[in-house]
Order: structure tokens, then C-alpha cells, then sequence
């Protein structure tokens, strides 16, 4: 799965998640096994990410110099 998600859906999360942005998906199998995605979210205090249904996003892929970017940004 790419390591970039856009969120299609904020309905449970409109606080955490902006529809429309991209997030960074953080390897998690076991979360993946319930049908959940890690990223990091608007908070950005957690650096291991939160746990989200993976139905309120969608795998994109990006360019090099666009993950460069958004890999820097999310520290």
C-alpha cells in the first residue's frame, strides 16, 4: 500500500481529519488486519499516529518531490 492516504471521509472525525488532505500512513499490520490505518493526523503530537477506519481514505500515489516534501513536513 502507498505510504500516502487522502481522506475521502471525516464523518467520525471531523476535528482529526480534513477531507480532501493527504496524510501519511504509518506501517501498522495489526491495525491493517482490523480494517484500521495509522497516520498522522492534525494533532501532530503523537508521532506514532492514530488509528483510523481505513475506509475514510484512499491509497495515492505521489510524486518523489511531493513525498520528499510531506515526509519533511510531518517531521
Amino acid at each position: 500500500m502507498s505510504d500516502f492516504v487522502i481522506c475521502i471521509s471525516n464523518d467520525d472525525n471531523p476535528a482529526s481529519l480534513i477531507l480532501g488532505k493527504v496524510y501519511r500512513r504509518l506501517p501498522d499490520r495489526e491495525a491493517e488486519t482490523h480494517d484500521m490505518l495509522r497516520v498522522i493526523d492534525e494533532d501532530k503530537s503523537e508521532p506514532d499516529g492514530y488509528l483510523y477506519p481505513a475506509s475514510s481514505f484512499a491509497p495515492i500515489e505521489l510524486p518523489e518531490s511531493a513525498q520528499r516534501a510531506l515526509m519533511t513536513a510531518s517531521g
